[in-house]
């Protein structure tokens, strides 16, 4: 009579595997968990930076804000930590885009020890880590959308360096001849380069009011940057929406999946995918 068998023993890399599950993707319970609460993490710890700076409240509660940096800090670094360790490829982690914003996130807070001038501002270079909630929330077929913007804007590259040349001209002629006439007044066009401020300033209709022509002749020519501003204003809108109705523009239509690449560590994969489509892995 044979004995029975005991059960096979788990391979070693099993719980690398599940924590990679967990951590790199959101496509189960756990893994979606996981990221929820690290985007809260995210944006508790972004609010106690932006809420030191307020010198009243930092004056109160310094202490509390203190432990609360090193709570999120070593929270993120324990993180970060799981991240090389479940990797198959840690290196290619390391280097990647969300491998340096999540290292930045936890930086500022040690520099403190070298260099304590205000480091701990710099934490709010963590915000950029809530671009993990295209991810988490289903949300990555808008990231389709952003490159389909990102290639029309390329695609008009030229178009756009020529309306920017355009208007480097204007805003260095409208300065200078505003500073021919105006520079004898007491208007504040003191320099060239002071009255191209203001031509940018009147030309993108932000108008500070902290410089203004008084001659006729100068208040003339500022009609016309003004006008000229308004007309501008619309060219790159107009250029950029050409190239995404052009018939040759490929629109990508299908739906994309939050699974990372064990190897490439690259995101966007086809619902329908079984390997990557940069390295050709197995997903």
């Amino acid at each position: 009579m044979n004995e029975p068998q005991p059960a096979p023993r788990p391979k070693p890399e099993y719980w690398r595997d599940r924590w990679y599950e967990i951590i790199f993707e959101a496509d189960t319970p756990a893994g979606k968990l996981f990221d929820v609460v690290l985007l809260v993490a995210i944006l508790l710890s972004v609010l106690v930076i932006m809420l030191e700076s307020v010198p009243s409240l930092d004056a109160h509660y310094d202490r509390e804000f203190g432990y609360a940096e090193w709570f999120f800090t070593i929270l993120f670094t324990i993180e970060y930590a799981a991240r090389i360790s479940c990797a198959r490829h840690p290196l290619r982690y390391i280097v990647s885009f969300y491998g340096i914003v999540d290292l930045l996130s936890i930086l500022p807070t040690y520099l403190m020890f070298f260099a304590p001038l205000e480091m701990q501002s710099l934490g709010v270079i963590r915000a950029l880590r809530l671009l993990r909630a295209f991810r988490i929330f289903k949300l990555a077929h808008m990231l389709t959308e952003a490159s389909e913007l990102r290639r029309a804007i390329w695609a008009s590259r030229s178009k756009i360096t020529v309306f920017l040349a355009t208007v480097v001209i204007a805003v260095v002629i409208e300065g200078t001849a505003l500073y021919l006439i105006e520079g004898d007044q007491d208007s504040g066009f003191t320099s060239i380069p002071q009255s191209m401020y203001w031509a940018i300033v009147t030309m993108t209709t932000v108008g500070y009011g902290d410089i203004a022509p008084v001659t006729p002749l100068g208040k003339f020519l500022a009609a016309v940057i003004m006008i000229l501003g308004y007309s501008l204003i619309i060219v790159p809108t107009g250029i950029v929406s050409a190239e995404l109705a052009h018939p040759g523009g490929k629109k990508a239509s299908h739906w994309v999946t939050t699974q990372v690449c064990p190897e490439c560590m690259k995101e966007g994969h086809d619902s329908d995918a079984t390997f990557c489509k940069y390295c050709g892995s197995k997903l």
